[in-house]
């Protein structure tokens, strides 16, 4: 053999030897990426029954209940010692090396926060002409546990409201909508420099305010009707501690601030850098000075009211005839020309507000994120929201981050754990995340679960998403039992509770559409990400209340939950089976189990009502839905479409490419009805079907707000013009979306 072929075997040989190091190298899977006993992680890697069943089983009500116990022990504001005692709460148990996960980390962000003043506590007021004392509303709700008690119980306010000390004749509002402050005024009712009380429900708490300031309002009380949450019941002998309903002394907080996200920063995220407004350029906060009191208050107030009757949608529970005003009646307790007296001394303050992560790794594609998350905040012990929710939460992450420090299981992709700070001043935590993290996200995020309140009470499931979801759910919750039911599943009682008629599925359960009531929000409304909200809740047939009665007062405790609203934990363990289920599902299948099908129903649906209800005024100034028709069959075709290759892919999986170019076009879709375009005004809001909506019709949210104001001005142009505009963004969005699920092939 020739010296110079020696050479080249050699060298051959070497290069073969080193391959051989490298492959075996990468082949082999670190231990912080994959258990050696879970053997090298397979492309073609699928949901193992087994393991969903397992994990089923291992979730344990006790110590759920115990989470909560230990949760709720102490009031936790966010930003206040505690809400940072149970971030190193959070840390520990997610770094336990027994049960934690792969990885924890804590973002940190400088927020602007809204507290009331500790030296200067709120007052409401009655005072005479000549400036003497009459009446003062309670400070603080009364000690019927002793929780109340405890000093870390913040004083009940409303949070971003200004300081002020607006005095005026008092006035009976309703709701606070715009057009309860427009029936007072077509009464011949002056509302400027009035203090105009308000009950919750109907519309936000901001914007209360900011209607009644349109007015001509200098003032804003605001109270929880028992009839709107307590079936009518008021005595103390009646509420807590002897039933769920909310006693005469509780006070509703919360946060005024009409849009989310850190108020400093919007679209940036709130790191040390970051461009921040000028607190008087801030945009959202209430314009005059507000104050939440007790029933038990507002009735001393409302039972002594001068004026006209209110209509019957106006009346309650506080066991008089609710009057309009303005002013008093002349009985003796007040005189007539006796003024409502409101004094807030809020502050706003930079405060830093954490957010904690924990991670599982996927072990095939590491980089498709399954987040899962709810915020840790709440206004006080927080039981029922946020705790019981943290409570589910930390149990799951137990159970699976014990499998994979055993080796025994990994996910193909990765998981997400959140727990948001400052959620309760207006989603801040989990906004400032996707500010920071948008592009990641964006290009990586599959899904968002949400489980704020895990147990509003006891009597169904009740869940909140995107149409693409659906299916996910409902065949988590056909394998979990329901609480108390044994010959039901949690799917079966849902469907008993709350459902609908399906074209393409008969009688289903009821998914609810996510508005921006928790922390989902930013991330549908935002970034576009398949979305959910999962709780148990109560039958709406034996109650009119519009949450469960205690909601953001000291009542809402351990003793609460635990006496009233989920004896035994029951409840919060199915809701745990089902989200475990539906976590494994989306993190484990090798298709995702979205059906985008249904999300053809949900088109057809709002096209159906444009046309019934928008379509014979449009036409008659010359505005065709006609593109908008074509779309939504466009996008009918392309999801049928899109089924077929997915049943024929179910075939022959063997091409990850191709499993991986069907998932991305299954979680691209949501993106597609994203439009910077359709909302400017309204922070946030880009999803062209779910953003707000103003009108009646269940329609396309921008389409029918538009149409709405020109249908009252329809000598307005500019207002028509408007309606096209968004005519076109939603067409164009629906095409966007139906290109999306076309094959990758064409263009």
């Amino acid at each position: 053999m020739k010296w110079w072929k020696v050479i080249l075997l050699v060298v051959g040989l070497a290069a073969l030897f080193s391959l051989g190091i490298i492959v075996g190298h990468f082949a082999i899977p670190k231990k912080a990426d994959q258990p050696e006993s879970a053997g090298p992680a397979s492309p073609s890697q699928d949901l193992d029954q087994e393991v969903l069943e397992t994990v089923m089983a291992q979730l344990d009500a006790n110590r759920i209940q115990e989470n909560l116990r230990e949760l709720s022990l102490e009031p936790h504001m966010a930003t206040t010692a505690r809400d940072e005692n149970l971030v190193q709460l959070l840390l520990q148990r997610w770094q336990d090396p027994e049960s934690g996960l792969d990885s924890v980390e804590e973002g940190v962000y400088e927020v602007l926060l809204s507290f009331p003043s500790q030296e200067q506590p709120n007052t409401v007021r009655v005072v005479s002409p000549e400036g003497t004392t009459l009446f003062t509303a309670q400070r603080s709700e009364a000690n019927l546990t002793g929780e109340q008690a405890d000093p870390e119980v913040v004083q009940p306010y409303a949070a971003y409201a200004p300081a002020g000390t607006p005095q005026g004749l008092l006035v009976y509002a309703n709701r606070g909508a715009e057009s309860d402050y427009a029936y007072l005024k077509e009464q011949g009712i002056n509302l400027t420099g009035t203090i105009a009380l308000t009950r919750y429900g109907g519309v936000g708490r901001g914007a209360k305010a900011v209607n009644g300031a349109k007015h001509g309002v200098a003032g804003l009380l605001v109270y929880t009707d028992p009839r709107d949450i307590n079936d009518d019941l008021t005595l103390p002998n009646e509420t807590f501690p002897y039933s769920w309903a909310l006693p005469p002394s509780g006070v509703e907080r919360g946060s005024y601030y009409e849009h989310f996200g850190d108020p400093k920063t919007p679209y940036f995220p709130a790191t040390p850098f970051a461009f921040r407004l000028e607190n008087d350029n801030i945009q959202g906060f209430p314009p005059i000075p507000t104050q939440p009191i007790s029933f038990e208050d507002a009735q001393k107030l409302l039972c002594n009211l001068d004026g006209s009757v209110a209509p019957d949608s106006w009346q309650g529970a506080l066991g008089c005839d609710y009057k309009l005003g303005p002013g008093f009646l002349d009985t003796g307790t007040f005189s007539q020309d006796s003024e409502v007296n409101v004094t807030v001394h809020n502050r706003l303050e930079l405060r830093n507000s954490s957010n904690v992560l924990g991670i599982i790794r996927g072990a095939v594609e590491p980089d498709r994120y399954v987040l899962y998350g709810n915020h840790r905040d709440s206004w006080v012990h927080g039981a029922v929201d946020p705790s019981s929710g943290t409570a589910v939460l930390l149990e799951i992450s137990r159970v699976l981050g014990t499998l994979v420090k055993d080796g025994k299981w990994r996910p193909r992709r990765s998981i997400v754990f959140a727990s948001w700070g400052a959620e309760e001043f207006g989603l801040i935590g989990s906004t400032e995340f996707t500010e920071e993290f948008f592009t990641k996200l964006q290009e990586r995020g599959v899904v968002y679960i949400n489980v704020d309140i895990a147990v509003f009470a006891n009597a169904t499931l009740r869940v909140q998403g995107t149409p693409p979801a659906q299916s996910v759910i409902f065949t988590a919750a056909k394998q979990v039992p329901a609480p108390g039911k044994s010959s039901l599943t949690v799917y079966d009682n849902w469907l008993q509770h709350n459902n609908r008629s399906s074209l393409a599925h008969g009688v289903i359960p009821s998914l609810g559409t996510l508005s921006s009531g928790s922390d989902y929000a930013a991330f549908v409304h935002f970034l576009g990400i398949t979305s959910m909200d999962i709780a148990y809740t109560y039958d709406k047939s034996k109650t009119s209340a519009r949450i469960y009665p205690t909601y953001h007062t000291a009542f809402d405790t351990f003793q609460y939950v635990e006496k009233f609203l989920d004896p035994g934990f029951t409840s919060h363990h199915a809701v745990a089976q089902t989200v475990i289920n539906i976590l494994l599902r989306l993190s484990d299948s090798l298709l995702l189990p979205f059906n985008i099908s249904d999300y053809s129903e949900t088109l057809r649906s709002f096209l159906q009502a444009a046309q019934d209800d928008l379509g014979p005024l449009l036409e008659q100034q010359s505005i065709d839905l006609g593109p908008l028709v074509s779309a939504v069959e466009r996008f009918e075709q392309a999801a049928a479409a899109l089924d077929q290759r997915i049943e024929t892919l179910k075939k022959n999986l063997s091409d990850p490419l191709k499993v991986r170019m069907v998932n991305d076009q299954l979680m691209f879709l949501e993106r597609a009805f994203l439009s910077t375009r359709a909302f400017p005004e309204d922070y946030y809001y880009s999803h062209v079907l779910w953003a707000p909506r103003t009108s009646d019709v269940t329609t396309f949210p921008g389409l029918a707000n538009a149409y709405e104001e020109a249908a009252e001005n329809p000598d307005d142009p500019s207002a028509w013009a408007k309606v096209k505009k968004q005519l076109s963004i939603v067409a164009m969005a629906v095409e966007g979306a139906a290109a999306t699920l076309e094959p990758v092939t064409d263009f």
